[in-house]
């Protein structure tokens, strides 16, 4: 699955390196840029990271003619700690532009998408984010995920290292990742299950930001999730496909 994501990135890619090539470098965002822990800790244990995405490739659209900054608005007002933001275009329909579209409320916001090639952070460092998901498995080797934390930090990013097994933990924390997100999805088999979060989360260090992702969709999980030690939990679908998914992520947080 994660080889098909890498092969859809590669014409962003190569445009890209031609833009660095020619000198089109560019500039690091110099707006506003909230930090993506001070607010998972603020609303922590439990914080919701909200998801936009307006498809998947296991679901299909998810929602038709939606407008990101509604999105945007909804969940700032209704209890999100932060947004996760799909960019990828072929699997997602995201595009970098949502980034901007939902800076406007403030809150932070978790670039996702497919990067593993530095001038993909360095285009993410000329956005709004505030957070750039790093997933472990896409890079070759840990020498190759430490430069992408270390891009990431330059310019004020919080790398968000995915993990799906214990090599995968192994690798982040080899390379220095101090927020690890664990996925709940089986690649292979694509079911989810939330004991792949109580599994790992016994694995959480003192010094460590931990959120949990895939498969949550009821208040009771988000408790459970938060009483096992995930400081955040990032849900997605259950939103998405929401009738009014300001209401739904109130229900999520506890607010209603």
């Amino acid at each position: 699955m994660l080889n098909k994501f890498r092969e859809a990135k590669q014409l962003e890619i190569e445009s890209l390196r031609k833009d660095f090539v020619e000198g089109r470098i560019p500039a690091v965002y110099s707006g506003n840029r909230p930090s993506f822990v001070d607010a998972i800790k603020a609303k922590g244990p439990g914080a919701i990271i909200a998801e936009f995405k307006p498809a998947s490739p296991s679901k299909g659209i998810l929602r038709e003619n939606i407008n990101p900054m509604d999105f945007a608005e909804d969940y700032a007002n209704n209890g999100a700690a932060a947004i996760s933001v799909l960019t990828e275009h072929k699997y997602f329909s995201g595009t970098p532009d949502f980034l901007f579209m939902m800076s406007n409320p403030g809150i932070p916001l978790l670039r996702k998408d497919f990067i593993f090639d530095p001038l993909q952070v360095a285009m993410t460092a000329s956005s709004p984010a505030s957070a750039v998901l790093l997933i472990a498995r896409m890079c070759d080797d840990v020498d190759h995920l430490k430069q992408l934390i270390d891009i990431a930090r330059m310019p004020g990013l919080a790398p968000v290292v995915e993990v799906f097994d214990q090599a995968d933990l192994d690798m982040a924390r080899e390379a220095g990742a101090d927020i690890i997100q664990v996925n709940n999805r089986n690649l292979d088999t694509l079911e989810i299950s939330l004991d792949q979060g109580r599994h790992f989360i016994k694995q959480k260090q003192d010094d460590e930001l931990w959120i949990c992702a895939s498969g949550v969709s009821e208040r009771a999980q988000v408790e459970e999730m938060a009483s096992l030690g995930f400081d955040a939990i990032l849900i997605g679908t259950s939103l998405m496909e929401a009738e009014n998914p300001g209401e739904k992520l109130a229900e999520l947080t506890g607010a209603k």
